[in-house]
């Protein structure tokens, strides 16, 4: 039996090799971990500890995972969104920090209403919907989703944090027809079909299909969705619509278009307009 600290390095020189080397030793020791159930703390203090052969070899089958590209979280079934601990699985897209600008604009928004009603379309992993119960109490929060697979994730995850959220399966807005909202909020597919091939493997190989992709241009689902969100919003709401780079023009005629006005792009750490929000009058 070797010690902890040596699997780690042999871990962390295998990925070295594989899609993401300058994450190599932080991958090895996180898989580790979790498979460990143990702490970055534990780790440091037992470093020179000895790898029981079982363990060991579990762990090597995590690293293969990783250096062909699996996601850590996929292969962990964990992740973390705006402070909040969710599980992942192959059936929903593993949520992303840019995703975080919706969600603090979406509280900004909401802070101060008394019970505002708030739908989050195509929830996938509940990410959205789950934080937003999770800082605004007193909203009712609603969450569409067209795979019965990913609603049972978010459903699994709203447990797990304690968030009321209704979950309701269907296309878009469709399981909410006739409901009026003070909010909508949406990180809809907006990846352009043949943009496939500059995705990373990890995303390209790994991650939902359906979750990424929408149509020739990246806007297919845009197209149906901001003229139904204009219908669905009380006069003065507000949509919120995670964005693809280069996006932008095109998601701001279409806002105009269905009647929309205070059309904003908030932008990312990296100042690509990344979230758009506009105003029902």
């Amino acid at each position: 039996m070797a010690s902890i600290a040596s699997y780690v390095l042999h871990g962390a020189a295998r990925l070295n090799s594989g899609p993401h080397p300058e994450r190599a030793r932080a991958d090895a020791e996180l898989l580790l971990l979790h498979l460990l159930g143990k702490d970055k703390a534990w780790l440091m203090a037992h470093r020179e500890d000895e790898l029981a052969a079982g363990v060991a070899a579990r762990f090597t089958a995590l690293i293969e995972r990783r250096y062909k590209g699996e996601p850590v979280q996929y292969i962990t079934g964990e992740t973390e969104f705006y402070g909040i601990p969710l599980r992942v699985t192959p059936d929903v897209l593993i949520p992303r920090p840019e995703t975080e600008h919706m969600v603090e604009r979406a509280i900004k928004l909401a802070t101060g209403l008394p019970a505002p009603c708030i739908v989050d379309v195509g929830t996938g992993s509940g990410c959205i919907a789950v934080a937003l119960a999770h800082h605004l109490p007193s909203a009712r929060i609603t969450a569409t989703e067209i795979s019965a697979a990913a609603l049972t994730i978010a459903a699994e995850n709203a447990k797990r944090n304690a968030a009321t959220v209704r979950f309701l399966e269907g296309d878009l807005l469709s399981p909410a027809a006739g409901e009026r909202f003070e909010l909508i909020v949406s990180n809809p597919p907006y990846v352009a079909n043949a943009d496939r091939a500059t995705l990373t493997v990890e995303v390209r190989d790994f991650e939902p299909a359906t979750a990424l992709f929408a149509g020739a241009g990246g806007l297919d689902v845009y197209r149906t969705l901001i003229p139904a969100a204009f219908d669905a919003l009380v006069p003065g709401g507000f949509v919120l619509l995670e964005i693809g780079c280069g996006q932008s023009p095109a998601i701001g005629e279409l806002l105009t278009r269905s009647g929309f006005h205070e059309i904003e792009f908030i932008p990312d750490l990296q100042g690509i307009p990344r979230v758009a929000c506009a105003r029902r009058p």
